[in-house]
């Protein structure tokens, strides 16, 4: 029923014959994506000293996005102006296909769904990229631990601590507290205050404060292990988890126990083999944090590429 209401409601707030759009919220929950001139020495690489317009540099697992000079269409009025983008699936606002991450028998759960029949970006379901929104707030707790270090976040835990042992991340009891909400079809979506470092003016993983060395807040894989409990007691699947920060995953579940990633991505190796998406790098929660429970739908703008793995997405919500 719920799932029928989050639809309900994009189709009621986006038909002017039946409601006054001025009595919905619209929340824009993407960056922009930056994009570089392509270099002279490798066309297939971004020169980052060639900005376009006011482009800054991210971090992220792989170069920037390159933005190819446009081609110039001309007719008797003018001309149409058309570029070419390369830009990597997992790169800034972005959504993962169950196919992103390919389990070892090890890592495989019982009931998981095979490798092989796990969704790529063009399989994935209306119905799976929409939602009502699960707000998960702990941005005040990041940010006390913010505050330590003058609202800065530093690499060094001794600083500012965003290990799985802190409480200044998403853990078990905050995914427990919202339990009543977990039902079919809904996106829970972590608010942690942690968007405002996203442009950092850096790609490199040890400089920007976003990344931060990998010690960032996000989901644990306690919380993780807290949401697979909640949807097995209820039997109900989720269609996504999705959150301000650099990875869902926090820094140090992403980092793993040792160099090799060892034990690494816990919401990744787990959520995926449930067909369960991720959405990472959302903007503007803090307005979506503010909304009352319940009042609003998530729709995740996925790319529809054959064999897709993710990409970039254009998220936005709709709060009544």
């Amino acid at each position: 029923m719920k799932k029928l209401i989050a639809a309900s409601l994009f189709a009621t707030a986006m038909s002017s014959s039946y409601v006054n759009a001025a009595s919905f919220e619209f929340i824009d929950m993407t960056h922009a994506i930056p994009t570089f001139a392509p270099s002279a020495k490798d066309a297939t690489k971004p020169d980052l000293n060639m900005p376009v317009t006011s482009s800054s540099p991210i971090a992220g697992f792989y170069p920037q996005a390159v933005l190819y000079p446009a081609d110039k269409w001309p007719t008797n009025q003018g001309y149409f102006s058309s570029t070419a983008i390369l830009i990597q699936e997992h790169n800034g606002t972005s959504f993962n296909a169950p196919n992103h991450y390919v389990n070892n028998q090890a890592s495989t759960e019982a009931g998981s769904v095979l490798q092989g029949q796990r969704k790529s970006a063009e399989q994935l379901t209306t119905a799976q990229l929409t939602g009502d929104v699960v707000m998960i707030d702990v941005s005040a707790r990041v940010a006390k631990e913010l505050a330590k270090n003058g609202g800065t976040p530093s690499p060094d835990t001794t600083v500012t601590d965003f290990s799985d042992s802190s409480m200044a991340t998403i853990r078990a009891a905050d995914v427990r507290a919202v339990a009543d909400q977990i039902k079919q079809g809904v996106w829970v979506v972590g608010r942690l205050g942690w968007e405002q470092f996203y442009f950092s003016g850096t790609e490199d993983w040890d400089e920007s404060k976003y990344t931060n060395a990998l010690n960032h807040p996000g989901f644990t894989g306690e919380a993780i292990a807290e949401l697979i409990k909640i949807m097995d007691e209820k039997k109900v699947k989720i269609s996504g988890i999705a959150a301000d920060s650099f990875s869902t995953d926090s820094g140090q579940g992403a980092k793993g126990i040792d160099d090799k990633w060892s034990n690494a991505w816990p919401a990744h190796v787990r959520l995926y083999q449930r067909d369960i998406l991720i959405v990472e790098n959302l903007a503007n929660v803090d307005k979506l944090a503010t909304q009352p429970d319940g009042s609003c739908a998530l729709m995740v703008g996925a790319l529809k590429h054959t064999g897709g793995t993710g990409g970039p997405a254009r998220v936005m919500a709709v709060c009544n």
